[in-house]
């Protein structure tokens, strides 16, 4: 049986004011996947990551990277993980290929400039490499947490919120540099806010919900299982009362609604004509993560259900 790259057993963190942000997490994580944890703000992600990078300590329950226990195993832990977090932490003393050396140096790596050198092409950094690091721009920053991370070449990385107030070019140059490292069989763990980005890159999601998993499947898994119709109907008046039970969202003259069965858009349109509203466009929205997202995850939305 393969060693999980991730395993994550009944991991339960109750912080000393009494509140709980992790509620029994489960779930691993095989060498070589593209993961996505995603959830809403307070769902526990950042809390799960630190206990993952061995920051802070659960309450109960186990973190093993690799096999390896985060709590019994620190230092070999740390040396198979490599993480990008939110938060922009830097030695504002040195020049980019300055604090990637020093990286190097502290996970015992010499000699690791070639490696060093490639980082700096494929994000972007080339320019920059000389630059005292308190110099660059927050993209520049946020480029070079992630060329720290990645310094030591660790089995597997993760990733929270990398691309967070960045360009479209370093989000391109990032994703193509991390799909290579994982094609190469690194296992790459990613947090982000752009579901397209997860979408698009990750094979297994998990999302949490208030220190809970509320869902964990493959991403082809969690799309097809949303089988509800968006239609958004651009009108010349409002919905009639009579439709209004379809309604998701309205947006101007733009209304979303919602359709277990294509057959019912004869009755809606039937309706439309009954009231003299002008149907001016019709367009129906392709089944994406966000509408997974949002059913999974808003407590509004579920309330509605």
């Amino acid at each position: 049986m393969t060693t999980p790259a991730l395993l994550i057993e009944q991991a339960v963190k109750t912080y000393a004011n009494g509140f709980t942000a992790l509620k029994g997490v489960s779930f691993s994580v095989q060498p070589g996947e593209f993961f996505g944890l995603l959830g809403p703000n307070g769902a526990g992600k950042t809390t799960l990551i630190s206990a993952m990078a061995g920051l802070i300590r659960l309450s109960s329950g186990n973190i093993t990277i690799c096999g390896h226990d985060v709590k019994c195993e620190a230092t070999t832990t740390r040396q198979l993980l490599g993480v990008v977090p939110q938060e922009l932490v830097f030695d504002p003393f040195f020049t980019v290929r300055e604090a990637m050396r020093f990286q190097s140096g502290y996970f015992g790596i010499r000699n690791n400039d070639d490696w060093i050198d490639e980082i700096i092409a494929n994000l972007g950094l080339t320019e920059k490499a000389n630059t005292n690091t308190r110099n660059l721009s927050g993209g520049m920053k946020r480029r070079v947490m992630v060329a720290l991370a990645l310094v030591h070449r660790p089995p597997v990385i993760i990733l929270d919120e990398p691309t967070a107030g960045v360009d479209i070019e370093l989000r391109q140059n990032l994703w193509e540099f991390i799909t290579r490292l994982n094609k190469a069989g690194h296992t790459i763990i990613l947090t982000t806010h752009y579901l397209e980005e997860a979408q698009m890159l990750c094979n297994r999601i998990a999302m949490l919900k208030h220190g809970e998993i509320v869902a964990l499947d493959s991403t082809k898994n969690l799309l097809d299982k949303e089988s509800d119709i968006q239609l958004v109907l651009t009108l010349d008046q409002n919905l009639p009362s009579n439709l209004q039970p379809y309604l998701v969202e309205q947006d101007g003259s733009n209304f979303q609604i919602k359709l277990t069965d294509y057959n019912q858009l004869l009755g809606i349109l039937q309706q439309l004509k009954d009231h003299n509203i002008n149907l001016k466009n019709l367009h129906v929205m392709e089944n994406d993560l966000e509408n997974v997202f949002l059913r999974l995850t808003s407590d509004h939305i579920k309330g509605q259900a």
